[in-house]
């Protein structure tokens, strides 16, 4: 698989490279936010891996406008800062997932395996997760083979959290899956509709609590 790094550092981008091609990616790599917008107008990636101190637009905003142009390949950032806020913003302008500086080749190359496993499963339509099965285009939630009867709302947000399984999904975007023009929801009103999903998965998966970030869908563990 092709993916694009985005990294002024030449010898961090030396170690992501080398990284990565031990783990049997092809990289193909840039130094700029311009050079990646480019570079995806003419080249298929599987995933990008963005740093976000770059010169000029930094990489926070290389994929913010990479979500409002459409392109949903699953992003990584790096980042040297690692701050309550600096994580909330990523997730909220559309990253999929972010990494703190340093960080060990190992974890890089197996994040970068769980966000692309992620993006084929929704891409194909049914997400698996051990006991859990979720069919996305027939909205149709199947635990141990049995059929869960859920509301549109709680389908709403259990489609936010097993598109991002074992990544923080905001208290925020939850608030606009469920928001319609008649009526505005509230942080508590998700809460509710997570209380509630836990109690229709039972302990098939866990819907974490994360104070301050959101929440996370975590695959059950097997007896």
């Amino acid at each position: 698989m092709r993916l694009l790094v985005v990294e002024d550092d030449d010898i961090v981008a030396d170690a992501i490279t080398r990284g990565l091609a031990a783990a049997n990616y092809s990289v193909h790599r840039v130094a700029s936010a311009e050079a990646a917008q480019a570079a995806l107008l003419n080249e298929e990636f599987a995933m990008a891996v963005i740093d976000v101190g770059l010169p000029g637009t930094d990489g926070l905003t290389l994929v913010r406008r990479l979500r409002s142009a459409g392109k949903s390949l699953p992003t990584l950032i790096l980042t040297a800062r690692c701050t309550l806020n600096d994580k909330v913003k990523a997730l909220d302008l559309g990253a999929d997932d972010f990494l703190s500086k340093p960080f060990e080749a190992m974890e890089l190359a197996a994040r970068c395996r769980a966000l692309m496993r992620r993006a084929h499963g929704a891409s194909s339509g049914t997400i698996k997760l051990n006991r859990m099965s979720v069919d996305l285009p027939g909205k149709q939630l199947r635990v141990d083979d049995a059929e869960v009867e859920l509301t549109a709302r709680e389908w709403l947000v259990l489609e936010c959290l097993v598109r991002r399984t074992g990544l923080i999904v905001s208290k925020e975007r939850l608030q606009q899956a469920l928001a319609n023009p008649d009526q505005e929801i509230t942080p508590n009103a998700v809460e509710v509709h997570i209380s509630r999903l836990r109690a229709k998965l039972g302990n098939a998966a866990v819907v974490r609590s994360l104070r301050g970030l959101g929440y996370r869908l975590e695959e059950a563990k097997l007896a």
